[in-house]
């Protein structure tokens, strides 16, 4: 095989990849806003609530340094079908429970399994693409990611969030995201197996490697996916409705399946392809931005909160998939799979701070210290990117 084509099995391997994780995540933007819901419901408070979403984040930065290791042992696909078991039996469990303890130890569970799924999926989409295509086919992944913002919250919407069976329909997308996965094809042995670096070190020399487009990658993570899991309670804030709340989550969502395939074409079509992602990545650095020193508005004009939820989620998953797709462009194998971690771990720790952090600063400030933080993360972001820009 030359350096020009895909492995072999890639189009299976790419379909079971893409079904499985679209069923697995639309379940959990189902259960994410749901739980946070019924915990409002509950009269618990936004910094518990918060906290509690941060949890699965915890989870996933607890696996992620871990997830080279646990691939070299057991192979990447058994490792997707032990994911994948896991969080349908974590939504199970959810359902049949409510302790609020229990509801932290299974969200705790959830983020590790979550880890594990998201590192390998992330690698094995990278592995499986045709090289000169690997921007739209990132972009595509991407974009099916976020287009999950969207089919999630509005199916709990259709659903109802008080219903009985919400829950249920979670189980059975993923018993549904766990058969897909069943479908991916042998996976080559790695080449470097036996040579690259695992577990710290391996993720150490990974940062050390990619320190920019992993700072990249904790902004993307910040705003697209730990600003838009507190989203439900940012709009109660702002007085509105329950399912109106929920449904920011699918405007953030929806930016990102407006922007992240146009990106990944646009990215292919560069002479200096790498250069062409730096570029894309500073003027979406710069559009967040730009959007975010406009949140203090929002307070008296709660209808600006739409554009600048939907900038957000578009402009994190450029961010991210532009991060992706620069990693599988220069690594493969076991060094892919740290590289995809350390991405995952920064990624990961955005989202981390942002959902612990932000439900507190929304109880105390929601129209001054909530976007105090989120327009310095979005500057210190750009002007990374800016500045490796023109070196």
């Amino acid at each position: 095989m030359n350096n020009t084509e895909a492995p072999a099995g890639s189009r299976l391997g790419l379909a079971a990849i893409f079904g499985s994780t679209f069923f697995a995540l639309v379940g959990y933007f189902i259960l994410t806003p749901l739980l946070l819901l019924r915990l409002k419901g509950a009269d618990v408070s936004s910094t518990v609530a918060g906290l509690f979403v941060a949890t699965g984040w915890l989870g996933i930065f607890v696996m992620t340094p871990f997830a080279s290791t646990v691939t070299n042992r057991m192979g990447r696909r058994q490792c997707m079908w032990l994911a994948s078991a896991v969080l349908m039996l974590c939504a199970l469990l959810f359902t049949l429970t409510q302790q609020l303890v229990l509801w932290f130890a299974l969200n705790l569970l959830s983020g590790i399994a979550m880890s594990l799924r998201w590192v390998l999926a992330e690698a094995l989409i990278a592995e499986f693409c045709p090289p000169q295509k690997r921007g739209r086919y990132v972009g595509l992944f991407q974009t099916l990611v976020s287009a999950t913002f969207i089919i999630g919250p509005t199916l709990l919407v259709w659903l109802g969030p008080q219903s009985s069976i919400t829950l249920w329909a979670v189980n059975g997308l993923n018993l549904l995201g766990l058969l897909w996965t069943a479908l991916i094809p042998p996976v080559p042995s790695a080449a470097d197996a036996g040579i690259a670096h695992v577990g710290v070190r391996g993720l150490w020399h990974a940062l050390m490697e990619h320190p920019i487009i992993m700072l990249a990658g904790f902004v993307g993570g910040f705003f697209e996916t730990g600003v838009t899991s507190i989203l439900p309670l940012y709009g109660l804030a702002l007085g509105l409705s329950g399912a109106a709340a929920a449904v920011m989550v699918s405007i953030s969502g929806l930016g990102g399946v407006a922007l992240t395939i146009p990106a990944g074409y646009i990215s292919d079509r560069f002479i200096n392809q790498a250069r062409g992602r730096r570029t894309l990545m500073v003027w979406s650095a710069s559009i967040m931005l730009l959007a975010t020193l406009a949140l203090p508005w929002v307070a008296h004009t709660p209808a600006l909160a739409w554009p600048i939820v939907f900038v957000w989620g578009g402009a994190g998953g450029v961010l991210y998939s532009m991060s992706m797709t620069d990693i599988g462009a220069r690594e493969k194998g076991i060094t892919l799979v740290n590289s995809t971690a350390v991405l995952v771990l920064t990624y990961t720790l955005g989202g981390l701070v942002a959902s612990g952090v932000s439900g507190a600063l929304i109880d105390w400030s929601p129209t001054l210290g909530f976007p105090a933080l989120l327009v310095l993360v979005a500057a210190i972001g750009l002007v990374a990117l800016v500045r490796s820009h023109r070196n």
